[in-house]
């Protein structure tokens, strides 16, 4: 069982940034793939980045440049830099992890990001 709790979400302007954090409780096996995605109103959920336990990194063509993440194995933990923030950024944002025996990921109950113009 993987439960996940998301925070760092809020209100911001165009070009400010902000920093997502997600923190994963595990009872058996390890976190392998850890990500975020976001979801738009009327639009389908979509990859942000990944981030495996290796540190290799994967981004959304739209989160090059400007968002990083990262992760903290030691503390299940994962993050999301985000800068020079779109108004095309707002969004609910979800925590994934995937353990090596998980099929899908488990998803966190999400935090929304309001980039106003």
């Amino acid at each position: 069982q993987v439960q996940l709790v998301e925070s760092g979400g809020g209100l911001v302007q165009a070009g400010g940034s902000l920093r997502l954090s997600c923190a994963a409780s595990v009872n058996r096996f390890s976190i392998n793939v850890m990500g975020w995605y976001r979801q738009a109103p009327g639009k389908q959920r979509e990859l942000v980045a990944t981030i495996t336990s290796g540190g290799r990194t994967s981004y959304a063509d739209s989160a090059k440049g400007r968002f990083s993440i990262s992760r903290d194995n030691a503390k299940n933990t994962v993050y999301l830099q985000m800068n020079s923030l779109k108004p095309e950024d707002t969004a609910v944002y979800y925590c994934n992890a995937r353990r090596v025996i998980d099929v899908e990921g488990h998803w966190g109950q999400g935090t929304q990001v309001t980039v106003s113009s």
